[in-house]
């Protein structure tokens, strides 16, 4: 059976209500009522018998003053306690709303309120102190169990974080005047040295990588990931600040704007009917069999696609979907979707007219992307017609172009007015996040989440903040927690897919070195076969797995009646189509994969070697525009590496790469002709690549500079301004020299008026 299109719109998030209740694991949902009694415990003595919600803003903001107060209590029970009634008041007092809009309005409310009076900093000092309690971590170290008991107040002070972090970053249209101010104040504050000077993204990072050192297994990953991810959301802007960070960029140098932007391209996309399974395209044969003879059998699949018994990532279960020798002559070519009938393998489109270098490039129509070509690329094909025509070569020119016929003339003309530069705006981001990223944390974390991961004794431990003090007892308690796992394991895939990929967009665009250190560390650490081994699975169950329980998902649990939970009611999960924080995982993971492999052969030639066509050709059965597109961009840079046999076999895939990828114009993808096809030597490359980044380094951080590569320093006010350290002989003596250096040497003043 064909899977229906899927109705998904990708963007930086889920909703807020769908993120706000990812943050719990249903385990905690008796903290809930704890969080509440705790609370009006201590608000009975300062309200006299009022309600919160009842409450001037000024006598609201005494109490929170209050509460303030009472976090500095020495005992930790105490605060404990006061860290509970906040949780409280940034989960919307529901106890006394009757509605989850209620609820996520007085949440709003009171997480601007705390924000205002102080909280977080008084929060991040708390934190801070728990991170350093070494006296809990040994202990967590020795435990031969970890259970959500261990890490209670790290839990509790990173959800109201959290809550805070992600209340204050949506936007609104009813927001008040005085939070958008609040907003801007929170972003630069957290973007800023907060604590031990350095920002509080670096903090949670430290967090991480002490997890995965195995010296803190209590703290609560799943709730440090996201609240990491959503801060650097927050602090460095996601993917439509990013489009608006190159706009601007390249505005600031002079180069001409993007041809379109990529997000709303893609959104308008529709999905391609995906390859047929080998069972399938054998049925469809056998009815078009009655009343006429096939003129030739079944073109075997290549060797590639036949590789399950020798193909260490294959999962048992997995049948051989991937050989669906699509181009027969028995019409099933003819059985594509009646989108894709016009779309079979044609010649590149004429180049355009050409137009005064003002104007615009008028695109063939039905393509979605603007065509590019690299300035590489047009330096090649100008020293190839160089070599032919005049015999000699001119190195990287590309703007000399005597002694080359018209036709040459013109077809440069073309590519310049497509060819693409990268704009890099000047903005920081803090070098110490790149040495972080470097360790290669993140990856542990997610292999150990990956659904494809076999359970291992040494492996980390991420179910710390997930599993219950006391193991269930019962079905159906097993059936919850079974549910509650696997959900943890999905939060914790999608906040680092998404934190990992903001990161390298980011990186990228403030330097690409930035980028280049930590694709390459990423590549080291085994990146890409880790992705692979994640999609070498039943995509299709996963996007549309159910583990989720409804009626336990924040705010519905604390302003419903909880019906009684049956192992039905477990199964049924929700009625969507797809779960959205799997599909939006899975387009992360492959957006990170063509951003390692881009335009690095020796990466593409691993994307072959880890037999990485028939993976990806299985993830084509997701009818989901956008993660299509990233597929077969997969597709097209390993379709040279793939042998003559396979595009032939494979016409339906080649074709969907010409309608939906965009066109490079020398690429030579589709033939295999290109120079790029040879063996490459992808040890040199990658040395090469770690060279230029060193020298990146040692240029810019090291402390010892080489000083023939300093910048001189031409400001007249930062040259006086500077401290020079004089012999003391000279204060005896700078009267003589100011006659002899200064006043004895003639100087034409009127020279400087000359021009030079």
């Amino acid at each position: 059976m064909e899977s229906p299109n899927l109705e998904f719109e990708y963007g930086d998030t889920d909703t807020l209500t769908a993120e706000l209740s990812e943050l719990y694991s249903y385990t905690e949902e008796p903290e809930f009522a704890l969080n509440r009694d705790y609370f009006e415990e201590d608000f009975r003595s300062h309200a006299r018998g009022k309600r919160w919600i009842e409450l001037t803003l000024d006598e609201q903001r005494a109490y929170v003053m209050s509460l303030l107060d009472a976090l500095e209590v020495t005992d930790r029970d105490k605060r404990l306690k006061v860290a509970r009634a906040i949780l409280y008041l940034a989960q919307g007092v529901f106890d006394e709303c009757d509605t989850e809009v209620d609820v996520l309005h007085w949440s709003r409310h009171n997480v601007f309120l705390l924000y205002d009076m102080g909280i977080f900093t008084a929060l991040l000092e708390l934190l801070s102190m728990e991170i350093d309690n070494n006296q809990a971590c040994s202990s967590a170290v020795r435990k031969p169990a970890i259970s959500l008991a261990d890490s209670t107040e790290l839990r509790v002070l990173l959800s109201i974080m959290y809550l805070m972090v992600e209340t204050v970053r949506v936007q609104t249209e009813d927001d008040r005047p005085e939070w958008r101010a609040a907003r801007e104040a929170f972003k630069n504050e957290l973007g800023s040295p907060l604590y031990n000077g350095e920002p509080f993204a670096l903090l949670l990072f430290t967090m991480v990588t002490k997890f995965c050192s195995m010296n803190a297994p209590h703290f609560p990953m799943k709730k440090v990931l996201l609240l990491l991810w959503k801060t650097i959301l927050f602090t460095l802007g996601g993917f439509e600040e990013l489009q608006e960070m190159k706009v601007r960029g390249r505005e600031r140098l002079n180069l001409p704007p993007l041809p379109e932007d990529s997000i709303k391209v893609v959104r308008a996309m529709r999905a391609a009917s995906p390859p047929a399974s080998a069972m399938e395209l054998i049925e469809q044969q056998q009815q078009q069999k009655r009343g006429r003879r096939s003129r030739r059998p079944l073109v075997k699949q290549d060797s590639l696609d036949t590789y399950n018994e020798r193909d260490p990532f294959k999962n048992d279960d997995a049948r051989d979907e991937e050989e669906d020798p699509e181009d027969t002559d028995s019409g099933i070519e003819g059985e594509v979707d009646p989108l894709d009938r016009d779309v079979i393998i044609q010649p590149p489109p004429p180049p355009p007219p050409l137009r005064p270098p003002t104007e615009r490039v008028n695109f063939p129509k039905g393509l979605p992307w603007a065509p590019k070509v690299r300035e590489k690329d047009i330096e090649h094909f100008l020293e190839t017609s160089r070599n032919k025509f005049i015999g000699f070569t001119l190195g990287n020119d590309i703007e000399t172009l005597v002694g080359l016929p018209r036709p040459i003339h013109e077809s440069v003309k073309t590519l310049k007015q497509v060819s693409h530069r990268v704009a890099f705006p000047s903005s920081v981001i803090q070098c110490n996040i790149v040495y972080y990223l470097c360790q290669i944390a993140l990856l542990k974390l997610l292999l150990a989440a990956a659904p494809t991961s076999k359970a291992k004794t040494d492996s980390i431990n991420i179910l710390a903040d997930v599993l219950p003090e006391e193991m269930p007892i019962t079905v159906l308690q097993s059936m919850k927690l079974g549910i509650d796992v696997n959900r943890h394991k999905e939060i914790i895939v999608k906040a680092i897919s998404a934190l990992l990929l903001l990161l390298l967009k980011h990186f990228k665009l403030n330097h690409v070195y930035q980028f280049e250190i930590v694709s390459q560390h990423l590549v080291f650490a085994n990146c890409i076969p880790l992705i692979l081994k994640f999609f070498n699975q039943n995509i299709m169950s996963y996007i549309s797995a159910k583990n989720s329980i409804c009626v336990l998902d924040f705010p519905h649990c604390v302003v419903h009646e909880m019906p009684e939970l049956t192992a039905e009611s477990l199964e049924a999960g929700d009625s969507n189509q797809f779960c959205w924080r799997n599909l939006f995982s899975c387009i992360n993971l492959l957006r990170i994969l063509n951003k390692l492999t881009k335009w690095k052969h020796s990466r593409t030639m691993m994307l072959v070697v880890f037999k990485s066509a028939p993976i990806l050709k299985r993830a084509l059965k997701v009818k989901q525009a956008m993660m299509q597109l990233y597929v077969l961009k997969l597709l097209k840079i390993q379709t040279k590496y793939l042998g003559r046999q396979w595009r032939k076999s494979n016409m339906k895939t080649m074709s969907a790469i010409y309608q939906k990828v965009r066109h490079r114009l020398n690429d030579d993808w589709a033939y295999g002709n290109d120079i790029d096809a040879r063996p490459w030597d992808f040890q040199a490359e990658e040395c090469a690549l770690r060279e230029s980044i060193e020298k990146f380094n040692s240029r810019r951080y090291d402390k010892n500079k080489n000083g023939d590569f300093t910048p001189v320093d031409n400001c007249l006010q930062s040259v006086l301004g500077q401290r020079v350290e004089l012999p003391e002989d000279f204060h005896y003596s700078y009267e003589m020299w100011l006659e002899r250096e200064v006043f004895s040497q003639p100087i034409q003043w009127e020279g400087l008026l000359q021009n030079p």
